[in-house]
């Protein structure tokens, strides 16, 4: 149970019942790899079976180049219980799939959709490339379509219980969550080297989400247009026991919605005899600005891990590991205050110490 910005209850209570079946063929023929496949996924507690194909080829044009292609069709039994209006998410939780949503939804091409569950289905596509520059290095460049055509979310827009006395009003009004559609896509891009003692890993990712409401178009609260991330190792010693690594990650800023001023919330509970005017009233809240309409600054860390494997007589092995994480002391944002405007940072330097043994 939850209240959105309105304070109309939000609540879910479901119990889910699922089986999966799955088929997988993979045929070589020539220089192709055709693999399709399909699942078959039984939602029996909303009496619902979801037809889900699969197809993944491969061409390998000659020694050093390779053609992919995938593509599909996926369902999903979760929904998120986070709110879009928080400026960061401190709990990312799940629910399984509402019940309680409106009969159609109009999707972002404005067509009417007829609603069976909140059940969240998606169309996948993906088309790259591997190609071999060298013995030691390698370059997978991975372009992608998903199309989202139906979403389930909590509704911010509920104005009015779900009861006899509101029949006439809209569903998107009155539910406790809506559907929506959306759309990702974006270019994703790896280069590898790997040799002897080094190995190094890069990769950058551009992409754009956007979802439908029904009335607006917006950016979600996970959209991060970039990403970079880059891995290197290093083995020393005689006998390679020793190893240092060092990661760097850099993202884009993620969307939130900004407070675009406060108000003094007045109790109408004089009906028009309240004294509006010189009433003084100490509760104060926000009044939001355009819905993930700005970004939060860039994210980006560097942490080193330095690891010693020791080997045993009985084949058993352990590892001594430390490390130290956001080296030079960025401070990526955790959490920001929306009353007071106080940021709360992230962890500072944070060294640590570990053991694994295995036997």
């Amino acid at each position: 149970t939850t209240y959105n910005e309105l304070q109309r209850k939000i609540e879910a209570v479901n119990f889910t019942t699922e089986i999966g079946a799955y088929i997988n063929f993979r045929k070589i023929w020539l220089r192709w790899v055709l693999q399709p496949g399909l699942r078959t996924q039984v939602y029996a507690s909303l009496g619902t079976v979801s037809i889900e194909p699969r197809i993944a080829v491969k061409y390998n044009v000659n020694e050093k180049f390779r053609l992919k292609l995938s593509g599909g069709r996926f369902s999903q039994n979760f929904t998120s219980a986070s709110s879009d209006k928080d400026i960061v998410n401190l709990f990312n939780g799940l629910l399984s799939a509402p019940t309680n949503v409106q009969e159609n939804f109009v999707n972002e091409f404005q067509q009417v959709k007829n609603t069976k569950n909140g059940l969240q289905y998606s169309w996948h596509a993906i088309l790259g490339g591997e190609y071999d520059l060298s013995r030691n290095i390698s370059l997978n460049v991975e372009g992608y379509y998903k199309y989202f055509s139906q979403l389930s979310n909590i509704n911010q827009n509920k104005l009015y219980d779900d009861i006899a006395q509101f029949a006439t009003v809209d569903d998107v009004f009155k539910k406790d969550f809506i559907l929506e559609s959306g759309q990702s896509y974006g270019v994703d891009l790896l280069i590898k080297y790997n040799k002897d003692r080094l190995f190094l890993w890069g990769t950058y990712s551009l992409s754009k989400s956007t979802r439908w409401d029904g009335f607006i178009s917006y950016f979600p609260v996970f959209d991060r247009r970039h990403n970079v991330n880059m891995v290197g190792s290093y083995l020393l010693g005689k006998d390679k026991t020793y190893e240092v690594s060092v990661r760097w990650n850099l993202g884009s800023g993620l969307p939130f919605t900004p407070t675009a001023g406060y108000y003094q919330l007045i109790n109408f509970q004089g009906g028009v005899t309240t004294d509006y005017v010189n009433e003084n009233p100490e509760n104060v809240t926000t009044l939001l600005g355009d819905f993930n309409s700005k970004r939060l600054p860039y994210y980006h860390r560097l942490d080193i891990t330095a690891k010693k494997r020791i080997k045993f007589k009985n084949k058993s092995e352990m590892e001594l590991i430390l490390s130290v994480t956001n080296v030079y002391n960025r401070n990526n944002i955790f959490y920001v205050n929306r009353v007071t405007g106080e940021e709360i940072y992230q962890f500072p330097i944070l060294p640590s110490f570990g053991l694994n043994y295995k036997f």
